[in-house]
């Protein structure tokens, strides 16, 4: 930053001004209006004005010594904490992660307000609530996505010492009879078993790929469903093939409306997974079976048929092989078998 002392000049007509040059720019200021002082040397007698541009000069370097060299406002820490939030939140953002991030931040913002800091103390207060590892990860990857925006933005954070934890890796366990189950859940609730058969047949993903579905995702003929990006967890294209088994069952409505409501307004989010722990309390389910269960018992039959990490990759939407390989590892499917085991000829 580049500033020096403030100039006292006089014009022709007899007014004062004062005079300087902020950061290669220059300023003529004939009032104190632009640091907000109410000071006019123009305002007083003649033999004071003088005087007065000279009181006007101290008191403009001393507002930009201050103010970081500016004349912009220096924003208090929770007028620009609050701006910083807001702005994060104002980001493409599904309705229950923005209202999470929006819990998290008014945890933090008393700090702001009161310490100019987003103190450690009160990050690890808030993580150490969690016993469960999943919670735990799941709070500190998310209150993390804010301290790390505040930072990147040069709202002060200090550093916390709690680490992540780790976690059992959660597996939904393979269905051994699909089409049992479906028909029980055909029985129970037709929106279930439709959204449980796409889960199955198409490898969608039920509480938002699926939920959200409308009779436009479907072409004319109903051979495929196309999703765009922003309805695709990796944030890709996806086109899916329909099978014969679901077209068949398909009553094809307006191209707006949801195929679940048949209005352009589809269920909230824990629709079906209310559904589900509904008809879990009905019929007995083995432990581990889950709604995700469909998709990765159809992920099972894809790679034992083809036995092709490619083709179960593209039917899964994922954006990378290695993530294919992780997920194929939590799918209980046996790689090798006893024939594949190194041979050994004893003699006798």
């Amino acid at each position: 930053m580049s500033l020096k002392y403030p100039k006292v000049s006089k014009k022709s007509d007899g007014r004062y001004y004062v005079d300087l040059t902020l950061n290669n720019k220059r300023y003529r200021l004939f009032s104190g209006g632009k640091i907000g002082s109410s000071l006019n040397p123009n305002s007083y007698p003649a033999s004071l004005r003088k005087s007065k541009a000279k009181e006007l000069a101290k008191e403009v370097y001393n507002y930009l010594v201050r103010n970081d060299y500016s004349f912009e406002p220096k924003k208090s820490s929770i007028h620009l904490f609050d701006e910083l939030i807001e702005r994060k939140l104002s980001e493409p953002l599904s309705k229950k992660y923005r209202k999470e991030l929006c819990r998290l931040s008014g945890l933090i913002r008393n700090d702001a307000l009161k310490y100019g800091v987003i103190k450690s103390s009160t990050i690890d207060k808030i993580l150490l609530k969690y016993s469960n590892n999943t919670s735990y990860n799941t709070q500190r990857r998310q209150l993390n996505t804010l301290l790390i925006y505040l930072k990147k933005y040069s709202f002060p954070v200090e550093k916390s010492l709690l680490k992540a934890r780790k976690q059992e890796e959660l597996l939904h366990k393979p269905i051994p009879d699909v089409a049992t189950l479906l028909g029980d859940i055909k029985a129970f609730n037709y929106n279930l078993y439709l959204c449980c058969l796409l889960a199955y047949g198409c490898l969608l993903r039920p509480h938002r790929e699926i939920r959200l579905l409308t009779w436009g995702d479907f072409n004319d003929d109903q051979l495929q469903i196309n999703l765009s990006g922003g309805r695709v967890k990796n944030k890709r294209n996806r086109i899916v093939p329909v099978p014969s088994y679901i077209r068949e069952i398909l009553q094809r409505g307006e191209k707006e409306h949801n195929i679940f409501t048949g209005t352009a307004i589809a269920y909230n989010e824990s629709y079906f997974s209310n559904l589900w722990r509904r008809f879990k309390k009905k019929h007995r389910i083995e432990e581990g079976i889950t709604l995700y269960s469909f998709r990765h018992t159809a992920a099972i039959d894809i790679y034992t048929r083809t036995g092709s990490l490619s083709k179960l990759q593209k039917a899964m939407g994922h954006s990378n092989l290695n993530v294919s390989l992780t997920y194929l590892r939590g799918l209980n499917v046996t790689e090798l078998s006893e024939e594949d085991m190194p041979k050994l000829l004893i003699n006798k």
